[in-house]
């Protein structure tokens, strides 16, 4: 049954495919009900994957195959905090390194144009910390950078 609120994220033919590997790489994430079209429709036929129930790190989510007719843009991303350098590399490199790309200040795109932001809990705090000095040392490293680097944030939190 699908819950109250579920985000419902569009995918041409590649719903069940990205939900399985949302589910290997993410903590607390898992694949559920896979139904079939009952019908023909615009991008599909009767028996094809139409939606996939699956949940990203508790978050519980909707793959919609509609064809396609819209992308993803980085209007939407899902944010990821990491516990520390090991825990970023290893998911930005997940991501990346199955036909995502890289962009700017730990976001990337996972293959199926979905945006994602690895972010590392120690630049958060620093950036939103209550020390304005070391927010804009922590926030200027974080511009010069794509996946960000635990060791460089701290040096410049330290000044």
């Amino acid at each position: 049954m699908i819950p109250k609120n579920t985000l419902c994220l569009w995918y041409d033919g590649a719903a069940l495919e990205a939900a399985q590997f949302y589910a290997a790489t993410f903590p607390d994430s898992a694949v559920g009900a896979v139904h079939r079209a009952p019908g023909d429709y615009p991008s599909g036929k009767q028996g094809d994957v139409l939606t996939v129930e699956f949940s990203v790190l508790g978050i519980p989510c909707l793959g919609l195959n509609g064809g396609a007719a819209f992308r993803h843009s980085e209007a939407f991303s899902f944010l990821v905090a990491t516990e520390d350098q090991e825990e970023t590399d290893r998911l930005w490199n997940a991501i990346v390194g199955n036909g995502g790309q890289e962009s700017a200040c730990g976001w990337c795109k996972d293959k199926w144009g979905l945006s994602w932001q690895i972010t590392p809990r120690v630049l958060t705090d620093a950036v939103m910390g209550s020390d304005p000095a070391a927010a804009k040392r922590a926030f200027d490293a974080m511009m010069t950078m794509r996946k960000i680097d635990v060791a460089a944030i701290e040096a410049a939190v330290r000044g």
